[in-house]
């Protein structure tokens, strides 16, 4: 498939050449476009990359089904970043997963419902590493919840499921919920981390999750070094991918926070900035070995 040239600003901060081993891409704002599409080159951009030696894994805050479910076959046997870093697998193998205790859990369904009498517009979703469960069943909040969790499952008391395995809990606010709910859940529940990843979407981890500390499990697994990986992102729960990357792209569209941090910037999702960045990247891998 052809990709259109990246602007001339884009390409000036590029390496001549980039001894290129991992991209690590964001989904939502980021790799799929403003309806959710994933790009119609995504599958062959993908073979390419294994050609030159290079893997790809998606870094979200999707589940691991909905993942692979949307990225299709060709992610089956690649490492996934799932739950904002909660999770990291490849194929069947799981490589890295943290998880929140029973009390947080339940402090955070708690307030979520706290919230719910306080006429906040919230819902949660409680994360476990081969389903997600729901109390809240209206047809708006089933509607975007759908968009992210695959194997879902709705029950009439999230405190009746299994709190031992929580990998977070994920509340979505129809307002805006970095200016609303997202401070009133870190206030409530300080045993987790409250962390924005999207203009309507918060999530409730581990203090230690995070998609950065994923990252680098995974590169220790496949013995692949910072220098050696390229990460794209748009909003705050990708801000410490960057940490660990020495390419490090910002969509045109993210966040002004992941903007700071990145030193590239790649075109925006609606423009399939990604592709046609690593295509770039691609006609400039070396090979020492």
């Amino acid at each position: 498939m052809e990709h259109a040239p990246l602007e001339p600003e884009l390409l000036l901060p590029l390496p001549a050449s980039v001894d290129l081993r991992l991209v690590v891409s964001d989904m939502d704002g980021t790799l799929v476009d403003g309806e959710g599409r994933v790009p119609p080159g995504f599958a062959q951009a993908v073979s390419d990359m294994r050609a030159s030696g290079v893997t790809f894994a998606p870094a979200s805050g999707r589940q691991l089904a909905n993942l692979r479910s949307v990225l299709g076959p060709e992610v089956d046997d690649s490492p996934v970043i799932a739950e904002n870093g909660a999770l990291v697998v490849q194929g069947q193998e799981e490589i890295h997963s943290d998880t929140i205790s029973a009390r947080e859990a339940a402090a955070a369904i708690t307030t979520v419902r706290d919230l719910r009498i306080d006429s906040y517009d919230v819902g949660a979703v409680l994360a476990c590493k081969h389903c997600a469960y729901i109390e809240r069943q209206d047809p708006a909040f089933l509607e975007q919840v759908s968009l992210y969790y695959k194997e879902l499952e709705v029950v009439d008391d999230l405190m009746s499921v299994c709190l031992d395995s929580v990998l977070k809990v994920a509340v979505f606010d129809f307002g805006d919920v970095e200016d609303g709910s997202s401070q009133m859940l870190a206030a409530a529940v300080p045993g987790t981390q409250t962390v924005v990843s999207g203009q309507h979407w918060v999530d409730m981890m581990s203090f230690q999750v995070s998609k950065g500390r994923a990252l680098r499990a995974l590169q220790n697994r496949l013995g692949v070094t910072p220098e050696q990986t390229a990460v794209f992102g748009d909003y705050l729960n990708d801000l410490d991918l960057y940490e660990h990357a020495a390419l490090g792209f910002a969509m045109r569209n993210a966040h002004p926070g992941v903007r700071a941090v990145a030193t590239h910037v790649a075109p925006a999702h609606t423009e399939d900035g990604v592709l046609r960045t690593v295509y770039e990247l691609l006609s400039r891998v070396r090979r020492d070995t």
